[in-house]
């Protein structure tokens, strides 16, 4: 079975495709601030990231359905794509924020929302904990839009870290 009836089939992404690639890896661990990852590798009628990045590093689309082609060069790290994507498919991961750790900057659409340092399970794509992590900083780029939450979790996870959950809570 191929990558894409593997998607199809259980609606987990498998492998890089068209849509759905990593930055390139000299790029990515030099950019501070991080560089936006998208994993939409379905040709749907959406472009929010596209609309919304203001450096043009996701390029604007030729069609509404194709999926996002990314200048990673361009990228800074801003996150409104992140806020923007209705499919919660785009997030920044900074390979510069330590010598052991990466701070992920992930789309976040549930409440109560967590605080800085709480401790989370950094989960891969169908839900296993694969890490620990702490919360560094929540944002919400665009006031009306989702929250970005700022994880730091080991580098070793970031092919495969793509959500959270609160562990542990500090009031």
């Amino acid at each position: 079975m191929d990558d894409m009836q593997k998607l199809f089939n259980s609606g987990v992404l498998t492998g890089e495709r068209e849509g759905a690639q990593l930055p390139p890896r000299e790029l990515w661990e030099s950019k501070k601030g991080g560089v936006v990852v998208v994993e939409c590798p379905q040709r749907i009628p959406c472009n929010p990231c596209a609309t919304s990045c203001p450096t043009g590093a996701i390029r604007p689309f030729k069609d509404i359905n194709d999926t996002p082609s990314v200048d990673h060069s361009l990228c800074t790290g801003c996150t409104l794509c992140v806020a923007s994507c209705p499919g919660l498919a785009c997030f920044v991961i900074d390979l510069t924020f330590s010598e052991d750790l990466a701070l992920f900057k992930l789309p976040y659409e549930m409440l109560p929302l967590p605080r800085k340092g709480d401790r989370v399970a950094c989960l891969n794509r169908v839900g296993e904990k694969i890490a620990e992590g702490t919360v560094e900083n929540i944002t919400q780029p665009r006031k009306d839009r989702t929250y970005v939450v700022h994880v730091s979790a080991p580098k070793t996870v970031v092919n495969d870290f793509r959500a959270i959950k609160v562990v542990e809570c500090h009031a």
